[in-house]
């Protein structure tokens, strides 16, 4: 019986060590202080986070005027895919760009990857009505896509980097889901432009996300600047 509780306590001092080891490394991490009105109080590498747009906001993702005000299609068709390349479209929403890229991938794979379950389900009940057989729904974590190691060539975000509450982990965990040639965009409205009317804390500079992204071991592949009120940053792993 002493043998068994010794057990236990080992248990709990090693789960003590490991839980205080990760709070201390966040707390290293990340910076914290008073919320401003859009964000959350927390801070990476001197940028406040943002909150996160609940699915509530889907009419908004699919207002009609979208593809013409952020220029979709000239987006998609500079996508670095394949007929057959494996896309993973974090913070997926409604699908917007989810179904355009299916439509470029039919030989491959678009997983679309989302934490709320209410977007996953538009998405999966969508797919099976446009026969989309190669659009997979992944339900991710707040540090995690959930991911398979090895397996994507292109993780996009589109307008969702500026709002991950785990900028670090959740691009540690993408560059493993990456393969070694993978690439990660990231679409962001343009911080430096003050003309772009977007609230500030959900547009950034090229600065801002080539300075996190280098600290996480991604370096800048092209900064492309056709779209019209938005970033195309490609990354590549290193």
């Amino acid at each position: 019986m002493l043998k068994f509780y010794s057990h236990i306590l080992i248990f709990i001092g090693l789960f003590q060590i490991n839980f205080n080891s990760s709070q201390a490394q966040e707390e290293t991490i990340y910076e914290y202080a008073s919320a401003s009105r859009d964000g959350i109080g927390k801070f990476y590498m001197g940028r406040e986070i943002s909150h996160i747009m609940g699915f509530h906001g889907m009419a908004w993702l699919e207002r009609p005027g979208r593809s013409e005000e952020e220029n979709t299609e000239l987006a998609i068709a500079n996508l670095p895919i394949k007929k057959n390349s494996v896309v993973a479209d974090i913070g997926a929403g409604s699908g917007y760009y989810t179904f355009r890229i299916a439509e470029r991938v039919p030989e491959g794979k678009v997983f679309a990857v989302e934490i709320q379950q209410e977007a996953l389900d538009y998405i999966q009940e969508k797919a099976v009505n446009l026969n989309f057989d190669q659009v997979k729904t992944v339900k991710g974590s707040e540090k995690s896509p959930n991911l398979p190691e090895n397996e994507i060539d292109l993780v996009i975000m589109v307008d969702v980097y500026h709002e991950l509450e785990f900028p670090h982990e959740m691009l540690q965990n993408i560059k493993k889901a990456l393969k070694t040639d993978g690439k990660l965009l990231l679409i962001e409205y343009r911080g430096e432009d003050p003309e772009v009317a977007i609230k500030p804390l959900h547009k950034m500079t090229v600065a801002q996300v080539v300075k996190e992204l280098n600290a996480n071991g991604f370096k800048l592949n092209r900064n492309g600047q056709f779209l019209n009120i938005q970033h195309f940053l490609v990354f590549e792993k290193y």
